[in-house]
């Protein structure tokens, strides 16, 4: 049977006297398009919603149900890095001011902050522990791991009505070969990573075609 994610992390923090613990996460580190989009959950054990599980082993629909019960019973702080940051500092970086954002919007800084991954954020402003795979190990980072996608496919499902012809609807930036056809195609937008790889490599190529 397969490992779910559990309150474990939580409760020794707790034990440690930390009470106000929050998980962090972020979606879109990987797409050619779009902001990066993190954010931060303290759960109530008292008031836990059933089935929270890695975003990425959840179906749209259940990740749609289960954004609107923890907006409705946890503390959530949602937050964002956009292209040009992206950019200027690299995805790692910006995904980890996103995720600091996300903290500073939660009502009150926590005592413990779970991180989803290997590292800490180098602005991080409270104590903080580093989860790898922590989506699929704590409550916390796999409520926010959900309200983070949720968040971010609304926001990529906006810009492709501004932007039609990328399929962002569908495929929320990733580089499907759809979407790597339309940008050979239509060219980049403002809203493409001109940093990564496919993005860059088609700009050198307009570059060079009119110099």
């Amino acid at each position: 049977m397969a490992k779910t994610p559990d309150f474990s992390f939580e409760r020794a923090a707790m034990a440690n006297g930390q009470a106000y613990v929050a998980g962090v996460d972020e979606a879109g580190r990987g797409p050619l398009a779009g902001p990066v989009v993190a954010a931060a959950v303290r759960l109530d054990p008292a008031r836990m919603p059933e089935g929270l599980n890695d975003s990425k082993k959840l179906t749209e629909r259940a990740r749609l149900t289960l954004f609107d019960r923890i907006m409705q019973v946890a503390d959530v702080g949602v937050a964002e890095a956009n292209v040009a940051e992206i950019d200027q500092m690299n995805i790692l970086r910006a995904s980890h001011l996103a995720m600091c954002r996300a903290l500073g919007a939660l009502p009150q800084s926590p005592d413990l902050a779970l991180i989803d991954g290997n590292l800490l954020p180098r602005e991080l402003v409270c104590p903080g522990q580093a989860i790898i795979k922590g989506d699929a190990l704590s409550l916390s980072i796999a409520a926010a791991s959900i309200i983070a996608k949720v968040a971010r496919d609304r926001v990529m499902v906006d810009l492709a009505q501004q932007h039609p012809g990328y399929g962002w609807e569908k495929n929320k930036g990733y580089p499907s070969a759809a979407h790597r056809q339309a940008l050979t195609d239509l060219g980049v937008t403002p809203h493409h990573r001109r940093s990564f790889a496919p993005v860059h490599n088609i700009l050198y190529q307009e570059h060079s075609a009119t110099s």
